[in-house]
């Protein structure tokens, strides 16, 4: 069992019927009287939760769509998914009943560093070591709180997908249809060190565990502005960041845009959720305490396209790869870009084409080689 007991629920801007619900725009957050114990076995004292619905449930009418967020993405899937997901995109409230939920340990409203503790205190580096598989079970008791039965698709890309690829193991009958994008059944030991690499800037910063959420500011902005060279490619790199004075010999373009990166997310994040989420994508592994990673995929019963990115060196296509060798009927194909991991942010043309195809053709225009349009 991963939580206890029956739980109870406060709502914001929440409609609830018993063949109905209808959300406005805003984030909710509703709060479960619970003890969730962790894959770590550690507990949670009560959970939090904050998402974002877009549209009208109606039980058997209406199709859902459930997207799960990135490593400091957030429950505003209109927001950080244009192109793919709006008011005028591809998954739009008016065909589907659209959510997304903030994860556990995130900074954007669900429990985490931020929160306090069953003594009173806040978090900050205490917060319990959580999974993908985690963050899944916490979607699956706000799925079951709000009475939605099935989920049409389930989409996720990077630590999203691997809440995705994890809650359709645990939860197989409830899918229907699964994109998994730019994502993996198991976090390699090269993603593994990039992220210990980033954590190690942030534990070096002087202020880190000093007592404030707004402590390590300065080992955050050093922290994404590695990642941001594992997110992107030579490639992108060239076409974007290049300088176009050739007599240059200081302050070059690739600096400013690291120096920007770093600071941009020290806006809007702190230090000890980054850590908390980069070692939850560390810990994934879908095969953990089961018979083998192929095993766990095999239980996936939903319809499942796989897309990777073929400049990724974050998630390599060989990881895509796998995943549609072991998830039985698997669709995969590669998209070309130029911008590394980030393509799937980036890429929104692209990936509405290939999804259009999956969900209304069967993949019939495309076959699983690399998408170039």
């Amino acid at each position: 069992m991963f939580f206890q007991n029956t739980f109870s629920s406060n709502t914001n801007t929440l409609t609830v019927e018993k063949t109905l619900l209808e959300f406005d725009s805003n984030p909710i957050n509703k709060t479960f009287d619970t003890l969730f114990i962790t894959e770590s076995n550690e507990t949670l004292n009560g959970l939090s939760i904050t998402f974002h619905a877009y549209g009208k449930y109606i039980p058997g009418k209406t199709k859902v769509v459930w997207a799960c967020h990135a490593l400091t993405g957030n429950s505003d899937v209109f927001d950080w998914w244009p192109g793919l997901f709006g008011e005028n995109d591809y998954f739009n409230p008016k065909d589907y009943f659209i959510i997304c939920a903030n994860v556990i340990g995130s900074s954007y409203g669900s429990t985490s560093s931020d929160h306090k503790d069953e003594n009173g205190n806040l978090y900050l580096n205490n917060f319990p070591t959580v999974t993908p598989r985690d963050m899944a079970r916490v979607h699956e008791i706000l799925r079951t709180e709000l009475g939605i039965e099935q989920i049409d698709i389930l989409i996720g890309a990077s630590l999203g997908g691997q809440q995705a690829v994890e809650w359709s193991i645990e939860q197989p009958s409830v899918f229907k249809q699964l994109i998994l994008v730019a994502t993996n059944a198991r976090h390699s030991a090269y993603g593994i060190a990039y992220n210990e690499t980033q954590r190690q800037a942030i534990y070096n910063d002087p202020t880190y565990g000093k007592g404030s959420i707004d402590d390590a500011k300065d080992g955050l902005k050093v922290a994404r502005a590695i990642a941001m060279i594992s997110y992107r490619s030579y490639q992108g790199y060239e076409i974007t960041q290049t300088d176009e004075d050739l007599n240059k010999i200081d302050d070059f373009k690739a600096s400013s845009y690291q120096r920007y990166q770093g600071q941009k997310l020290a806006n809007r994040f702190n230090a000890y959720s980054y850590v908390t989420l980069s070692k939850a994508m560390d810990a994934h592994n879908v095969g953990r305490n089961k018979e083998s990673i192929e095993a766990a995929l095999a239980q996936i019963t939903a319809k499942t396209l796989v897309i990777g990115i073929d400049s990724d060196n974050l998630f390599p296509v060989s990881e895509q790869i796998y995943l549609k060798e072991h998830i039985k009927g698997a669709k995969y194909i590669a998209i070309s870009s130029a911008f590394g991991h980030d393509g799937f942010l980036v890429e929104g043309p692209k990936l509405k084409e290939i999804i259009d195809d999956f969900l209304v053709n069967d993949f019939r225009r495309f076959s699983p080689t690399t998408f170039k349009r």
